[in-house]
This record gives structure tokens, sequence and C-alpha cells, in this order.
């Protein structure tokens, strides 16, 4: 079951870390202020096109929000990784990927001949 009270809960952590008012948001969403407010509170379940632009207004991923919800969520991770690649170019995310895979892949397969 889904907890929207959390999902709220963590919307207006993130607001205040952002240093946005529920205004500011409001605005950015293109909803009322209130409407902010009930979906804060988990009063109001927000349609998904209200919880995308609300990401995007804060600047965040959904499961930096939903993390609660998601048990193989890695918010903090997810988060360096993206601040890493910010100043890449397409090409470079690219290859980096493909680092990341191919090590993972690697690793994988020595623990398995050590096992």
């Amino acid at each position: 079951m889904i907890d929207y009270k959390n999902i709220g809960v963590r919307i207006r952590e993130i607001r205040k870390e952002r240093k946005m008012t529920q205004e500011q948001l409001a605005e950015a969403v293109h909803v009322g202020t209130t409407h902010i407010s009930h979906i804060e509170t988990g009063h109001t379940i927000p349609s998904l096109q209200t919880f995308v632009d609300i990401i995007n207004a804060l600047h965040c991923s959904a499961d930096e929000l939903l993390c609660i919800e998601i048990a193989e969520a890695k918010p903090i991770l997810n988060s360096w990784l993206t601040e890493l690649a910010v100043d890449c170019s397409n090409m470079e995310v690219k290859m980096i990927t493909e680092m990341v895979i191919s090590l993972k892949d690697s690793m994988r397969r020595l623990q398995i001949c050590n096992n």
C-alpha cells in the first residue's frame, strides 16, 4: 500500500532543503498553494502529471520521493552519480556508463570464481 503521507513528508523535506515556499512550488507546478499543502499532508493524492511537475520543480528524482515505498531505492548513490556526470558530454556519460557496467560484470565474475 502506498503511504501518501510519507511521500508528502518527503516532498516537504526536499522543498525546504531547496529553500522553496509552498507558494513557489505551487507556482512552478501550476497548482494552488492549498493543493501543495494537501499533497504534503497526504490528504490529496497528486496526479501523475503533478507528481512529475513536482519532481522537476524540486530538481530531484522520483526515487528520492518514493524511497520509503521502494525497497531497492538508492537515492544517495543516484544523486552522487548524477552530480558526478552533470558536466559530462553525452559521449562521456556513455563511456562512463559502459565502464561501470563492465566493471560490475568483472566484479561479479571474480566473485563467482572466488566462491
